[in-house]
C-alpha cells in the first residue's frame, strides 16, 4: 500500500430530517447565496423546506445551473456574489449544482482570470464556505473537493480540485430523491459505479480493506439498482444508493492505491463535443478501457470477475471477457446504452475526441501514465 494522508472535513447530516438539522451549521449572520438548477426543487417540496430553515436570514437566489455546469452560466453568479458581498454559498441540487457552486466559491476571491483555475490549474488560495443539500446522488460532490466545469464556447470540460471547496456540511435526505426520473436515477448509479472502478481496477498494491470496501459499494449498487427502478419511493433503497454515491468518491477507498481516471477524461471530451450526459459517456468508455487495458489490469480484472460477478469457471481470458460483458449488461439494465452508435456517433468522431484530449493535456492517462492519444483512439474504437 502506498503512503497517504487522508482528511475529509465534510459533516454529513443524513436522514429524513437532514435538511431541518442544517440550520445550526450556517452562521447566524451569513449573507447567503442559494444556488440550484432548473427548478425541480420548487416542485418536489425541497425549496420550501430549505427556505423554512433559512427564514430570517439574508438569502439571495441563483437558479438555472445546468447539467454539466457551464462557465458562461456561473460567471454572472460570481459577479453577483462580489456585488452583494455574499459570504456563504448553499448548493441545493445534484452534482452539477454542487460543482458549479464550488467554482463560484473559488472564483469569487481569485485574483486574475477565473478560467485559469481550470485551464491552467492555478492554485485556489481562498474560497467561500459552502453548504449542500443533495437531491441527486451520483457524483459524490457533496463530500469531496472536486468539480468539473464546461466552457461551451471552447468545447472544454475541465476539472479542478481544492481542499478549500469541500462543503462544510451536506444534508442528505433520501426522500428528496423519490421524484427523480428514471434517467437521472440511472445516471447516478452508473456515475457512482465508475467512480469506484477508477480507484479499484488498476493493479494490486496489497490494500485488502480498500479493495473490499470498493467491492462492497459495487455489489450494493448492483443489488439496489433494480429495486429502485421498480419502486422509486422505497426509502431504504434510496438511502443505500445515496450513501454508496458519497462513499464512492469521498476519498476513503482511494487512499494508498493506484488510480486510473482515463474513463472520466475521455468521457468529458465526448460530453463537451456532443452534450451527452456525463454518466452515459462513462458507461460507453469504461468497457473499452477494460478491454484495451486488460493486460495491464489483468490481476484486478480477475479479482473483479470473481468477487463482484462470481465468475470462477473458465480460463483467465474468458473470465475477463465475461466480467466486461456483465459490466456492460449492468449499465444497459438500468437503461443506459453503452455504445457510441446508440447516440448517433461513428468512427469519424474519434479523431476530434482524441484531438480534444491533446488540446487539454490529457496525453498520459491511466494508472501507469501510458494511455496516450493513440491508445485512447483504440479505446474509442472499442466503444463504437
Amino acid at each position: 500500500m502506498f503512503d497517504f494522508t487522508f482528511h475529509n472535513p465534510t459533516k454529513i447530516l443524513f436522514g429524513k430530517n437532514a435538511i431541518e438539522r442544517m440550520g445550526a451549521e450556517i452562521p447566524t449572520d451569513a449573507r447567503i447565496l442559494m444556488t440550484y438548477g432548473g427548478g425541480s426543487i420548487k416542485r418536489n417540496g425541497v425549496y420550501e423546506r430549505v427556505m423554512d430553515v433559512l427564514k430570517g436570514k439574508r438569502v439571495t437566489e441563483f437558479g438555472g445551473i445546468e447539467p454539466n455546469p457551464r462557465y458562461e452560466t456561473l460567471m454572472p453568479a460570481v459577479e453577483l456574489v462580489r456585488r452583494e458581498k455574499i459570504d456563504f454559498l448553499l448548493a441545493v441540487g445534484g452534482g452539477s449544482v454542487l460543482d458549479g457552486t464550488k467554482f463560484i466559491a473559488a472564483a469569487v476571491p481569485f485574483e486574475g482570470d477565473p478560467w485559469d483555475i481550470l485551464e491552467k490549474r492555478a492554485e485556489v488560495r481562498k474560497a467561500l464556505p459552502i453548504g449542500a443539500v443533495l437531491t441527486l446522488p451520483g457524483t459524490g460532490s457533496e463530500m469531496n473537493g472536486n468539480a468539473v466545469i464546461t466552457r461551451w464556447e471552447k468545447k472544454a470540460k475541465l476539472a479542478f480540485y481544492s481542499p478549500l471547496v469541500y462543503p462544510r456540511f451536506a444534508a442528505l435526505d433520501p426522500q428528496t430523491t423519490f421524484s427523480l426520473p428514471p434517467r437521472q436515477t440511472a445516471n447516478g448509479i452508473v456515475d457512482a459505479f465508475v467512480h469506484v472502478m477508477e480507484q479499484y481496477l488498476t493493479y494490486p498494491v496489497n490494500p485488502p480493506l480498500q479493495d473490499r470496501m470498493a467491492e462492497a459499494i459495487l455489489l450494493t449498487l448492483i443489488e439496489q439498482a433494480p429495486k429502485v427502478l421498480e419502486n422509486p419511493t422505497d426509502y431504504d433503497t434510496r438511502a443505500n444508493i445515496m450513501w454508496c454515491a458519497a462513499m464512492a468518491l469521498n476519498g476513503i477507498i482511494g487512499v494508498g492505491v493506484a488510480q486510473d481516471w482515463a474513463t472520466h477524461a475521455i468521457g468529458h471530451e465526448i460530453t463537451a463535443l456532443y452534450d451527452i450526459d456525463h454518466a452515459r459517456t462513462l458507461a460507453i468508455v469504461l468497457p473499452g478501457v477494460m478491454e484495451v487495458r486488460r493486460r495491464e489490469k489483468r490481476e484486478k480484472l480477475l479479482q473483479y470477475a470473481e468477487r463482484v460477478w462470481g465468475i470462477r469457471e473458465g480460463d483467465e481470458d474468458s473470465r475477463i471477457d465475461e466480467a466486461i460483458e456483465r459490466t456492460r449488461e449492468f449499465f444497459e439494465s438500468v437503461g443506459i446504452p453503452t455504445r457510441l452508435s446508440a447516440y448517433g456517433i461513428g468512427a469519424e468522431a474519434i479523431p476530434a475526441i482524441v484531438q480534444q484530449l491533446r488540446a487539454h493535456g490529457m496525453t498520459a492517462l491511466g494508472e501507469h501514465g501510458d494511455i496516450t492519444p493513440e491508445v485512447a483512439a483504440r479505446i474509442l474504437e472499442r466503444c463504437l
